[in-house]
């Protein structure tokens, strides 16, 4: 690893480094990007700074890698090796003191200590840890945190609630079985809040804040779960009838639904607006950690970035939780702001994934990264450039590519079973995949995953 001679600068003069992330938050869930959730804060840093509007998850945030380059297709036991490169570690080593409050999904969660695990982290380039795992890890795993509600009395509150839920309907909409003070999402701000107060060391810092929620339960303590009206929440996509055509991961998931009774009047908008206020707790942590940071005199000297691993479909086309390629579950937000740029509140349209973080946050930290990997730094594309002209997505021996104009899903035998028309049919309710007189727009886009895999398999890409 090299450093950029442009940021060749005195340890002095160096940007800390904020690196904000929800887990299961869909793009449109902001004030700023879709209007029915209230999150001041994000609103504030996307002002300041840069919204990309159309980025795509992955689950290769971490290392770089493409799903079909290391085979971590989907949500499975699955450990980053502690020698494998990682640009936290890269920030490491240009001079940073790392932290991370909050959960990682680095290793497994379940059935373990988190406290034991910190070795590996710290060999990832973490040097201060307090890891959490979700909230369903945390029913059987422990962490500082849950060694908390234990002493608290509150463990077995939780894994009873937990319990309850799982084994009748998920989607059960009501309060936490923590107190407020101590549910998770606030244990997360609050700690990293502690952590940023006292931070009194020469190193500028890179704090990453993990959140756990908007992660289902739905279980949003009060007073945020009285803060939206169901009544008021957009109402969820549907699927027109589709022509006959290839099946893949999403049709599984329908067929999944049938455990469970469809939906009830009135229960997609509870979820929604128990999510809302979910999102909007998160916002006023992110809204403490900020203020810490204009107390200590840092904002100016601060890279923000917020993101999410994933979204959750919240009842459109009938479904709940992740997993599949419609863009309740594939967008997410991605904001970038870094101190005194001259442009501001622009909003790119262009294509980004979630793996151009990790270059991003090197490169404006004054590095570059030199081991192999697929990420494309943002910085480029702060002023308002074009980024990408497409984004790709895996999942279970899936591909998903997205550009401009079209979405279209891959299934494992690499046939078209999803394509929309993103322009004519943003809310993705009329799935032209089976339609003959769109087959020459599936074979163009169809060729071009295949060049994008290809091409990930070289050195040159």
């Amino acid at each position: 690893m090299s450093r950029n001679p442009r940021y060749d600068n005195e340890v002095e003069s160096m940007h800390n480094i904020l690196f904000l992330m929800t887990d299961q938050q869909r793009w449109d869930a902001m004030g700023c990007s879709g209007g029915w959730v209230n999150t001041p804060n994000l609103d504030r840093i996307a002002a300041e700074g840069v919204r990309f509007s159309d980025c795509a998850m992955r689950v290769a945030l971490a290392t770089g890698a493409y799903p079909h380059n290391n085979g971590v297709w989907g949500h499975i036991p699955h450990t980053v090796p502690a020698d494998a490169d990682h640009w936290i570690r890269e920030i490491r080593n240009l001079g940073y003191r790392t932290s991370l409050v909050g959960k990682t999904h680095l290793h497994p969660h379940g059935d373990s200590d988190l406290r034991d695990k910190e070795d590996l982290l710290h060999a990832l380039g973490l040097d201060d840890v307090d890891e959490i795992g979700g909230p369903r890890a945390s029913t059987s795993g422990m962490s500082h945190m849950t060694a908390l509600w234990e002493d608290k009395g509150l463990l077995d509150a939780y894994r009873d609630d937990f319990k309850e839920r799982s084994a009748n309907k998920p989607w059960i909409v009501r309060p936490s079985a923590l107190p407020l003070e101590d549910y998770y999402d606030v244990y997360v701000g609050q700690q990293a809040k502690r952590y940023l107060s006292s931070y009194d060391r020469d190193e500028p810092w890179f704090c990453w804040v993990s959140w756990g929620g908007p992660h289902q339960p739905w279980d949003t303590p009060e007073p945020y779960a009285s803060m939206y009206d169901p009544e008021s929440m957009p109402p969820p996509a549907v699927n027109d009838t589709d022509a006959p055509r290839p099946r893949g991961q999403i049709d599984r998931r329908f067929e999944g639904m049938k455990r469970y009774p469809a939906f009830e009047p009135g229960e997609v908008g509870a979820m929604r607006a128990d999510y809302a206020g979910s999102v909007s707790l998160i916002d006023d942590q992110i809204g403490e950690i900020l203020a810490v940071i204009e107390e200590r005199g840092e904002m100016d000297a601060t890279v923000i970035a917020f993101t999410s691993d994933h979204g959750e479909m919240n009842g459109d086309h009938g479904l709940v939780s992740k997993s599949n390629f419609y863009d309740g579950a594939v967008r997410v937000p991605m904001i970038v702001r870094t101190p005194g740029a001259e442009d501001s509140g622009i909003v790119n349209d262009s294509p980004a994934e979630t793996v151009d973080l990790g270059p991003t946050l090197v490169e404006l930290a004054g590095g570059q990264l030199e081991y192999r990997q697929f990420g494309k730094s943002l910085a480029g594309a702060l002023g308002g450039s074009r980024h990408r002209d497409d984004a790709l997505s895996e999942i279970m021996g899936e591909f998903m590519l997205m550009n401009d104009e079209w979405k279209i899903g891959l299934n494992k035998e690499g046939e078209t079973y999803m394509l929309f028309n993103r322009k004519n049919d943003p809310n993705e309710e009329h799935n032209l995949a089976g339609f003959s007189e769109y087959r020459s727009d599936a074979d163009a886009l169809r060729l071009r995953i295949l060049e994008r895999v290809a091409r990930s398999q070289l050195h040159d890409y």
